[in-house]
């Protein structure tokens, strides 16, 4: 076991990353007690916080994952706690299925806690193979959804398998957080022929009347939205797969790229659903779209009023997509999300973010959330690092800026057509914001700031074109910087952009 030790730690002196001379598996793991530090939890530190963790990557190392082999989260808060559930990932490992939990109390330093359910859900299993026998089920569990009715807490999942459309969406069942948990039944079952779409996904909302609404789907046939019973978590229809509520369009004939992952939820200060959706490839154009609704069963609209669940792309309003701040390479994959709020009424928004560097790497990205003044969600433009939010002041506006316009570039076709990211990076020039109110010294340029509600207004070639900002404290993650000021918004259009103080 000792030489087993050494063989682990000179692979990673020697390459920088983590490497094994054996095979990895889970009955096969480099422990030992001559040095059980190796593996145990580290103290916390954001700036130990890493955008690659190779070496890191064996299972023995699950204690130090924290933020770490994180895609699809589903996140809810008990108690002190947060909880985070997510898809059974590992970079450079066979996967170990169950649904990964991970925990916090802060929303900055994870606990990753195991495990919900060992192995995969015998009732969607079944399902599958009951298809036909020789389907396969896919090694793990899929974008699970966690809430809490009464004093029992649900947790939704997916397996798909390599039947094409062949899944199903399953509850699980606890009175804890931390388990045991149970199955309750199959939600949805989709096959390969008929209607209705790929079982796999699931979001819920409960609206202030009591009902329950579960989202699903994924690229061919769009997202569906089928009626729950709040008694049982399941539709109140056996058999039910709901109506469509979202599609995307084509080009030539050819989808125009992957439409998955919906996330729903009602704000109940603009009284409206706001429903979020998933674009593009996941590890390489994935990025978050949203639509509105003034009912949960649609229609949704888009910032252009365009219904979604007609057959186009609707508009281009990205609220987080692949991105590169100067100085750093950048990061891809960025959907998938989990959106929750604390009970302070701040919105949060979590999702993977792939490095660049390496897209395999699948790292939590969690957000600030804020709303624009005609009703839309926008995010952080930096991870959140809890930054104290100390009252801003005009005189700090006045600086240089790095600028990021989340611009879209429409690729047909899925992981075969999208390799590239088409990653947004800083524009070249750096708005100035000068003490004068110009940006960049030019009249028919300005800004205003509204300190009261930290707002900020760039008015272009004297007010034709009009970016309007959230202004907060966030932390510089690319340049380690523990605080400056970050600006996120639209222009009229519908645009996301991004601004970041560095001078």
């Amino acid at each position: 076991m000792y030489k087993k030790i050494v063989c682990y730690l000179l692979g990673a002196v020697l390459t920088g990353t983590f490497v094994s001379c054996e095979k990895d598996n889970f009955d096969n793991q480099p422990l030992t007690e001559t040095d059980p530090g190796i593996f145990a939890p580290k103290a916390f530190d954001i700036a130990n916080i890493l955008d690659t963790y190779g070496h890191i990557q064996s299972y023995a190392f699950t204690g130090q994952w924290g933020p770490y082999n994180l895609h699809d989260p589903s996140i809810i808060k008990d108690g002190d706690w947060y909880y985070c559930f997510s898809t059974d990932v590992a970079y450079g490992q066979k996967i170990k299925p169950g649904i990964m939990v991970r925990r916090s109390k802060d929303l900055v330093e994870w606990e990753f806690r195991g495990w919900a359910y060992d192995g995969l859900p015998k009732q969607a299993v079944n399902y599958i193979t009951s298809v036909k026998s020789d389907y396969i089920p896919n090694e793990g569990v899929w974008a699970p959804y966690i809430l809490k009715v009464g004093n029992e807490f649900r947790l939704y999942y997916s397996v798909a398998s390599n039947g094409f459309r062949v899944s199903a969406i399953g509850l699980l069942t606890s009175t804890s957080l931390e388990g045991p948990w149970v199955e309750k039944g199959l939600a949805i079952q989709s096959k390969t022929e008929g209607p209705g779409t790929n079982a796999i996904d699931p979001s819920v909302v409960v609206t202030p009347q009591g009902e329950h609404y579960l989202y699903y789907g994924s690229a061919w046939d769009g997202l569906f939205v089928v009626k729950l019973d709040p008694t049982t978590g399941l539709p109140i229809q056996k058999g039910d797969l709901g109506n469509l509520v979202v599609r995307r369009g084509k080009t030539n004939g050819v989808y125009n790229g992957n439409l998955e992952a919906p996330e729903i939820i009602y704000n109940a200060d603009l009284k409206k659903y706001f429903l979020f959706v998933s674009y593009d490839w996941i590890d390489t154009k994935y990025n978050v779209r949203v639509f509105r609704s003034d009912s949960p069963v649609g229609p949704f609209l888009d910032w252009n009023g365009e219904r979604a669940d007609l057959a186009a792309d609707h508009a281009d309003q990205i609220v987080l997509g692949p991105y590169a701040f100067k100085g750093h390479a950048g990061w891809q994959g960025t959907a998938h999300c989990s959106v929750f709020k604390n009970e302070k009424g701040d919105y949060f928004m979590a999702t993977q973010g792939r490095p660049a560097v390496d897209r395999f790497f699948m790292d939590m990205h969690l957000r600030k959330m804020f709303w624009s003044d005609n009703g839309w969600p926008m995010v952080s433009p930096e991870r959140y690092a809890a930054v104290a939010q100390d009252p801003i002041t005009k005189e700090e506006i006045v600086g240089e800026y790095e600028q990021i316009i989340h611009g879209y570039v429409r690729v047909p076709g899925y992981a075969e057509a999208q390799t590239n990211p088409n990653i947004n990076y800083a524009v070249s020039t750096n708005p100035k914001l000068e003490a004068n109110g110009t940006i960049f010294g030019d009249a028919a340029n300005t800004w205003a700031f509204d300190s009261k509600n930290n707002s900020l207004e760039l008015r272009w070639a004297g007010g034709l074109f009009v970016d309007k900002f959230k202004v907060s404290r966030e932390r510089d993650w690319e340049k380690g910087v523990k605080s400056t000021l970050v600006m996120t918004g639209y222009n009229g259009g519908g645009l996301g952009i991004w601004l970041k103080k560095i001078k």
